[in-house]
């Protein structure tokens, strides 16, 4: 029996009404959308505006800004280096991801934009001071994730978008780990959200979303067809075509729209309390064993994620010998090269990530596998549950 506590990778099992949107996708709306004015394109290109706004209602945006993309990452490359195409300075949080991180960096390598890198604390008030401690007259975006994709720690986003709005810079969060965990919406001053459609809006893989306030203008990095203004060899200039080339994704653009009413349905709140609950009781059936490390501190908010090693153990031992007893969990940098730096884990972690399917149970017997996985004294390269 295979047991998912990797869900900030993406979340399985799926709701069942995104599997049955999955397959209504397939076998009706085999059309393109926005390509063509008979019945199947019609049908097609109708279910994919009703998703696009059931997007936007949930994120507070309009429906013509919603943007449907391949994952976060797509988003995010789409945000920052639209935003950033004529230069000038970028900040990052030190906790960023990646798909955050790198896109920055590359353009900073190639000096087409200065970059600085904020500290993140416990103390939201010292993680506000450290971004506007670093803003230039030449700043032209702040690029934060809102919650950690490794340990889980919420940040101070609502304030740090306030600042960004006190001095026009233009506010890109990474939602990855927070939609459908908190209740995310354009109104808490962000200008660009980008977010994955298969993680907490329960969506297919190969699925994510912009959203936009359309404050700033984004320059396309993709170009092609976009089923209007097709006799022009320039791409459109207006949303959502502008930013959305190529065939689309309808299946996957089908899953996120039941993803979100599922949300919907079941409460968001309500999610999140079912898994920060399964996280306090992993937590607390751990937290006495001194040789475990627990990446949490008392002064910080989290989603339901839980980052931790086992002293003299790599991460990646712990997590197999887990799965060989049906556990999944992520081990190892989790894409996020800077939060590592920040934590001092220098081989990364082994990361707790339940869903709203999780049990609690479940957590209870993994606590108790991970309790005694230890170093053998036989050999210190090798481990076992004693």
């Amino acid at each position: 029996m295979i047991i998912n506590f990797d869900n900030a990778a993406t979340t399985f099992p799926k709701p069942d009404s995104v599997r049955k949107a999955a397959l209504n996708a397939i076998e009706n709306f085999g059309g393109n959308a926005g390509r063509g004015g008979h019945a199947l394109a019609m049908r097609t290109s109708e279910a994919v505006f009703s998703a696009r706004e059931t997007v936007a209602k949930f994120f507070g945006a309009e429906p013509e800004n919603v943007i449907f993309t391949m994952n976060c990452t797509q988003s995010l490359n789409m945000a920052i280096q639209g935003i950033m195409t004529d230069g000038g300075h970028m900040i990052i949080s030190g906790m960023e991801h990646n798909s955050s991180a790198r896109p920055a960096a590359e353009l900073a390598r190639n000096k087409k934009i200065t970059l600085s890198i904020a500290q993140v604390y416990p103390d939201d008030r010292r993680t506000v001071e450290s971004f506007r401690s670093l803003i230039h007259k030449d700043t032209k975006a702040i690029v934060c994730t809102i919650a950690s994709n490794v340990t889980g720690q919420i940040l101070p986003y609502r304030e740090i978008a306030k600042l960004c709005s006190e001095r026009n810079i233009c506010f890109i969060a990474d939602g990855a780990q927070a939609c459908g965990m908190l209740d995310i919406k354009l109104s808490d001053g962000i200008n660009i959200l980008c977010t994955a459609g298969h993680k907490g809006l329960y969506g297919i893989t190969g699925t994510g979303l912009l959203v936009t306030d359309g404050k700033y203008k984004i320059k396309p990095i993709i170009q092609g067809g976009t089923g209007s203004t097709s006799s022009s060899l320039y791409q459109p200039d207006f949303l959502p075509d502008g930013l959305e080339s190529g065939t689309l994704n309808v299946t996957g653009v089908m899953t996120i729209k039941a993803g979100i009413e599922f949300i919907q349905k079941t409460g968001i709140e309500k999610i999140f309390a079912h898994e920060d609950r399964i996280c306090r009781i992993f937590i607390n059936s751990l937290r006495k064993d001194k040789n475990i490390i627990i990446y949490r501190n008392p002064e910080s908010s989290y989603v339901p994620i839980v980052s931790f090693n086992l002293k003299g153990v790599m991460p990646e031992k712990v997590a197999d010998i887990l799965a060989k007893q049906g556990y999944c969990l992520r081990a190892g940098y989790h894409c996020s090269a800077l939060a590592h730096t920040q934590l001092g884990t220098e081989n990364g972690t082994i990361r707790f990530a339940p869903s709203v399917f999780s049990r609690e149970n479940d957590a209870v017997k993994l606590a108790e596998f991970v309790k005694n996985v230890r170093v053998s004294e036989k050999s210190k390269k090798t481990i076992e549950i004693i």
